[in-house]
């Protein structure tokens, strides 16, 4: 590879990384899986970044390759059956016992779950907007109307409270 695709490469990393990592934390079962997965995404932009040819801006070219590898992840564990997720319950006498740190970080797991509960569109929609993205451009990642966007958003922000509030 030449050298401005590797400044190419690191640029876009640089500005990227944590977002890209976010969005594999919504379909990985854990903060290694998490990280695995993110290295694999790094791998597949890599691979893939010569064949880039401009259509869009170069952060929604590397979501839409982090949410194919995402979902490419959670179908193979799915198909191969070689994992089973657990979620454990949480009552509230747990999330009063903690400290307000651990308050959060529980509230922030409680969500993740309930995002991995999502069907895999509504996963790549929430994710994407959890990452302050215009619906217009949600939209050209995920080949969906801006308006479709908007009415999806809505929809499963009621889903994940409902979520929530089971759970707590």
């Amino acid at each position: 590879m030449n050298k401005d695709l590797e400044r190419t490469f690191l640029n876009a990393l640089d500005e990227s990384q944590e977002k890209l990592l976010r969005v594999c934390y919504s379909y990985a079962n854990s903060t290694e899986e998490a990280k695995d997965l993110f290295q694999e995404v790094l791998v597949n932009i890599w691979k893939a970044l010569p064949n880039f040819n401009g259509d869009s801006t170069l952060t929604t070219w590397m979501y839409r390759i982090t949410l194919n590898v995402g979902l490419r992840y959670r179908s193979n564990l799915l198909r191969d059956k070689k994992r089973i997720s657990e979620i454990k319950s949480v009552t509230i006498e747990q999330i009063e016992g903690h400290q307000e740190e651990s308050r959060s970080r529980l509230k922030l797991d409680l969500l993740r779950q309930c995002v991995r509960h999502l069907n895999e569109i509504d996963k790549a929609v929430i994710t994407l907007y959890l990452e302050e993205l215009p619906y217009k451009e949600i939209g050209t990642i995920l080949g969906l109307k801006e308006n479709t966007v908007a009415v999806r958003v809505k929809r499963i922000k009621t889903k994940l409270l409902n979520c929530l509030n089971e759970k707590l």
